[in-house]
This record gives structure tokens, sequence and C-alpha cells, in this order.
């Protein structure tokens, strides 16, 4: 390998173990694992999670829920994204849950002429404000007549998504978003319908708002070890209801030369930065396939010897380079962090989203799935 990730279990394991604390004993836990678990590996991940108190999964598709029951999960499994029509026979063909919005859907489903034994397990996705996914109003009203019009379906769960919740210390927005959704509830009542899962919270929500978790709360990204945002953590501080969250990944790679470079000789395209000094500098096997943003060039920083190496001149789609020249006896196949600790510096998610203008969950998320994933 030229690059891998490395995922700590005992990590991951912490960070479950450290919501579970958190939250009330009638609260479970869905780790959501869409994106290649955030980069850090559907499976891998998964597998983990599985044996250390998460109730159910949430992933983005149907290939994804597939992947987990083939791999062995019998936990519930909620599809969060869009499932189109034609999938909905292996939904319930793979006992897996899905999102509801439309009345599409429910016709479609209707049209299956499910048989006797067979279940469509559905979550119907309340909009509150985010202006993403959902249904409400008369909207809802109409789709619940149609569900239950409609044989083998079973409401097994009402959630809502907050739109403003991470990258704010005020939740006036956040209150009015969850008035709605209690709204939807009482409407639901109406209809004798009492789902089994009630959601809302996100992470930032299950660490802040105990009155967004309701049963269940769905733990995405600091189930891997990182924090929503810096406000979340801000108010964390301020409510004193922080948790110690460790990340679990560490991106990796090996040196695969080390070259003298005069001084004014230029690195890499389009010539955009040459070197000040005599140095050596070491060419890395990664580049932007692998998810290294080309933004990074000429700025960001890995880590080789435990020390930092300044990435000179832009990242290219298989390699980049690095400046080496005070970091004695650099040799090739000296392990490179690109992502995560090596000995006492470490490179951050949040260092590299912030030279990105980005976030912390699109550095993560990018990885390349096709990198092979270590379970440490």
């Amino acid at each position: 390998m030229k690059t891998w990730i490395e995922i700590s279990e005992s990590a991951l394991k912490h960070n479950i173990r450290a919501f579970r604390e958190h939250l009330d004993k009638n609260v479970f836990i869905m780790a959501v694992v869409k994106a290649n678990a955030y980069g850090h590996g559907l499976v891998e991940a998964a597998k983990i999670f599985n044996t250390s108190g998460a109730a159910c999964f949430g992933v983005d598709n149907i290939e994804e829920g597939i992947a987990l029951r083939k791999s062995g999960i019998k936990k519930p499994i909620l599809i969060l994204g869009y499932t189109r029509l034609n999938q909905l026979r292996e939904c319930v063909k793979y006992n897996l849950s899905f999102v509801v919005y439309n009345l599409e859907t429910i016709r479609a489903l209707k049209a299956l002429k499910l048989g006797r034994g067979q279940q469509a397990q559905v979550h119907l996705k309340i909009e509150t404000g985010t202006g993403r996914q959902g249904v409400a109003g008369v909207e809802l009203e109409k789709l619940v007549k149609e569900i239950k019009r409609t044989p083998g379906v079973v409401i097994q769960g009402v959630y809502t998504h907050f739109a403003n919740i991470e990258d704010t210390t005020d939740h006036g927005y956040a209150d009015k978003q969850l008035r709605k959704f209690q709204a939807a509830l009482a409407l639901l009542k109406k209809y004798n319908i009492d789902p089994q899962w009630k959601h809302t919270a996100c992470s930032a929500a299950a660490i802040l708002f105990p009155e967004t978790h309701f049963n269940l709360v769905r733990l995405g990204i600091s189930g891997y070890g990182l924090w929503p945002s810096k406000e979340t953590l801000a108010v964390a501080r301020q409510h004193k209801r922080l948790l110690e969250l460790q990340p679990a990944l560490t991106w990796k790679t090996v040196v695969a030369q080390v070259k003298e470079i005069k001084r004014g000789e230029p690195i890499s395209y389009g010539l955009t930065e040459r070197v000040s000094r005599n140095s050596k500098i070491a060419v890395l096997p990664v580049g932007y396939c692998d998810g290294y943003d080309r933004g990074l060039s000429g700025s960001a920083y890995v880590l080789i010897h435990g020390r930092r190496a300044k990435i000179m001149g832009r990242v290219c789609m298989n390699m980049m380079m690095a400046d080496v020249t005070d970091i004695p006896r650099v040799k090739v196949e000296d392990e490179v962090v690109l992502l995560g600790r090596q000995q006492k510096e470490i490179i951050t998610a949040e260092e590299l989203a912030n030279r990105l203008g980005t976030i912390n969950y699109e550095i993560i998320a990018r990885l390349n799935p096709g990198m092979v994933r270590k379970v440490i």
C-alpha cells in the first residue's frame, strides 16, 4: 500500500461509551455510517459499533444497507437518503427501513402487493425548516391517510433534522423546529399512530439538548471522535456538557524519494512555488485522487519523524512534495502522517478544513473509498 487509513477500534468504542454515559438509559443510539462511515470504512466501523452499544444504523442508500446485511449486521438499518421506487422490493427483502415523505413512494409500495408476512418498515421525515427531505401540514395528513390504506406498510419511526444547531450559539431556530416536530407528533396521534422510534438529534443536539433526544439519537461525526463545530464545543463547555472524544482516523503514506533541490528551482506543476534555499524534498505517492485536496497546495503540512513538513507546490493527482530540509535522516519508505497523530505532533481534520474554508466533515468523508482501511 502506498497510502492507507488506520482506524482505532478503541477510539470508536470509547466514543460510543462516552455517549452511552451521557444519554438517559431509555435513549438509544443510531450509529450513522453513511458516506463510507464518514470516510472510516462502512463495514469496518459498523462492526465495531455493532458490538459497542449501537442499537441501529443509519446509511444513505440501499447499497450501503445491503453491504451491512451481507457483512452480518442484523440490527435495524435505516436508509436516510432517497430510495428509488424500483428499489423498494429489495428494501423489503433485506429488511431495510427507509424514509418516506412523498405519495409516490407509498403508491409504489401499494403496487408491490406485499404478501403475507412481508412488511415495509418506514420512517416519516417531517419538514420543520431545513428545506430538504420532508413533509408537513396538509401533505403530511395526505401521506398518513395513504399509508393507512396500504397493506404491509408499518410506520416504524418519525423524525426531523435541525438546520442550524451546529453553526451557531443561538438555538432559537432549532427551538422552532422542535415545536413543529411536536405538532407533527400530535397530528400522528390523532390518527392513532405512535411510532416505535422518534428522533431529531444529530451529534450536536445529542451533546447539548436533552429535550431533542426522544428515544433515539443519530450519532454521526462525534461517533468518530470529532466535534461537529467550534460553536458546539463552546456551548458544551459553557453548559458543562463536555464529552471527551477520541478521533479514530489516521491517514498515512510513505516517502517515495528524497531529492536535493537548489535554491530558486520550482516544485510541481505551474511553477507556483520555488525553494528559497538549497533544500531536501520528499516525494509522497499520494494526491488529490486519494482525497488530499488540491487546495492544500503550498500551505498544509504532513508529519515525518514526528515533525511538520510543509507541502511544496501543487498537489498532483497521485503525488505531492514536502520540504524535509530541517528533518534529519529522512529516507525512502519512512512513514508519513497526512491526517492524525505522529509522536507529539498532530494534523487535525479541523486544521485542514480551516485551510480550505470548509468543515471537518468534508475532509474525512471525501477520502477515497478505495484506500485500504486497517482496524488497529
